[in-house]
């Protein structure tokens, strides 16, 4: 059994017993996963071709945003590859501060894409709160909207030695990476 299939066992087992507890407890068996990447190996083949809506977002003023699966696959390996040449690697360490918009769910399934670590933050943060954060998590890069920019490169330029820090804005979108 491959990796998306025994991780497909355990989510229908967990589904089938959610009314049973203890049965749930007594025989759940964890997926044999060592390579498993929940985006590449479970969301983009379930994506391919799907039309259905994925992501629909409804803004107080009405506007609304509405991704199909197979778009948000699309969008966030588009994502994945630039944030792939602005330096991210695995394992490293992305603060990542959107509010719920389509940029913060396709940076997520962008950075589970590339093995990134995650650090979701909220943009309330003071710029002591932020730059405690980035020292504390060790965050090598971080993506959030113009609206947060100028708190962002206030705390990075703190914390980041002068020859690691940069700012820069992804083409036609609202993320900016510092």
């Amino acid at each position: 059994m491959n990796a998306a299939a025994s991780f497909l066992a355990s989510r229908d087992f967990l589904i089938a017993n959610r009314a049973d507890y203890e049965g749930a407890r007594k025989g759940f068996v964890w997926p044999r996963m060592p390579d498993f990447n929940w985006a590449l190996d479970y969301f983009d083949p379930m994506a391919a071709g799907n039309e259905r809506p994925a992501l629909w977002i409804a803004e107080e003023s009405g506007d609304t945003f509405r991704l199909s699966f197979a778009a948000l696959a699309v969008r966030s390996s588009q994502v994945a590859n630039w944030l792939r040449a602005q330096g991210v690697r695995r394992g490293d360490r992305l603060l990542l501060m959107l509010g719920n918009e389509v940029a913060l769910w396709e940076v997520m399934l962008a950075a589970i894409k590339l093995g990134v670590v995650l650090i979701p933050t909220a943009g309330l943060l003071s710029r002591d709160e932020l730059r405690d954060r980035i020292e504390r998590g060790h965050v090598k890069h971080v993506v959030t909207g113009s609206r947060n920019a100028a708190k962002v490169r206030e705390s990075v330029s703190l914390t980041v030695p002068i020859s690691a820090a940069s700012t820069r804005l992804v083409p036609s979108s609202s993320i900016w990476t510092a």
